[in-house]
């Protein structure tokens, strides 16, 4: 299901389930305007079991290419002929451009780690080098910002995650990146991460689900920065919950519209200025 696309325009889409709460149309419109490109951007609800044929669907019928969200990002890694680095290295993929077979295939991108760290540095103003960091879950989200996580040159990088051999493959894919950039890098089951880390970043469903925080607030150093991936609603619990217990909160807008930027250089060639569009959201979110 597809909402609707003006004819004519290069079509776009953000492609996961759920997608009916998705910013991502919005924020592409606005990028469009601001940069004087015309394309629509539609959301694409895939079917849990039908992914790969959704997609595939919505590219024959015109798209030129889509942002992948949960549950589908390890799904389109699969789907792409060509992969960037980052892609490659997080096993993951959040943005397919749909290039013909003579151009080589689609290409898969994961612009998500790029955005959580620019987010992060940019607009939170906390640097990671140095920091001690603590990434919980080992889905697709964690996968696709571990690489850039690294990059960052933070002292240490736990991945917890409640079954730990996922997140041990994981660790297992970065450790060769992570020894090159100097970073400790392990990997953890919920319960025994440990504590006083100075970046918290939820990357596990817990939220999208309604679910409690996974860990003890004895993981947060005193002012830690506690990020949890999702924004709107169902990241409230999560923030409420780093409030309480002294942790500067912040929500996964910011990421958001930071790797969409990266998402739209990979399909136009232009990256556009994201401070008025994250502000712009910031103010509409506070009105409600």
């Amino acid at each position: 299901m597809t909402t609707t696309s003006t004819p004519g325009l290069d079509r776009y889409a953000v492609a996961g389930n759920p997608v009916a709460h998705s910013q991502s149309p919005r924020i592409h419109a606005l990028f469009a305007q601001q940069t004087g490109q015309e394309l629509s951007y539609e959301r694409l609800l895939c079917p849990l079991d039908a992914f790969a044929s959704t997609v595939q669907a919505f590219a024959a019928a015109g798209g030129c290419g889509c942002n992948v969200t949960v549950p589908f990002k390890f799904e389109a890694h699969a789907l792409a002929a060509r992969l960037s680095q980052r892609a490659q290295l997080a096993g993951a993929v959040n943005t397919l451009r749909f290039d013909a077979a003579q151009d080589g295939g689609w290409y898969g991108d994961n612009t998500d780690g790029a955005g959580l760290v620019r987010d992060i540095q940019a607009n939170a103003g906390r640097q990671l080098a140095g920091q001690r960091v603590l990434l919980l879950g080992a889905g697709g989200a964690s996968a696709g910002v571990l690489g850039s996580l690294i990059a960052a040159k933070p002292t240490e990088i736990c991945l917890a995650n409640r079954s730990l051999d996922k997140a041990q493959a994981i660790v297992a894919a970065h450790l060769a990146w992570a020894e090159q950039h100097g970073v400790r890098l392990h990997a953890s089951e919920l319960g025994s991460c440990g504590s006083g880390f100075d970046v918290l970043i939820n990357g596990t469903s817990a939220s999208l689900a309604g679910a409690g925080v996974p860990v003890a607030p004895s993981v947060l150093a005193p002012g830690a920065l506690a990020l949890d991936m999702m924004y709107g609603p169902a990241a409230a619990p999560f923030l409420d919950w780093a409030r309480q217990h002294g942790a500067e909160p912040r929500d996964g807008l910011g990421m958001l519209v930071e790797q969409a930027a990266e998402a739209f250089a990979v399909w136009r060639g232009i990256t556009p200025d994201t401070s008025a569009i994250l502000a712009s959201l910031r103010a509409d979110t506070a009105a409600r």
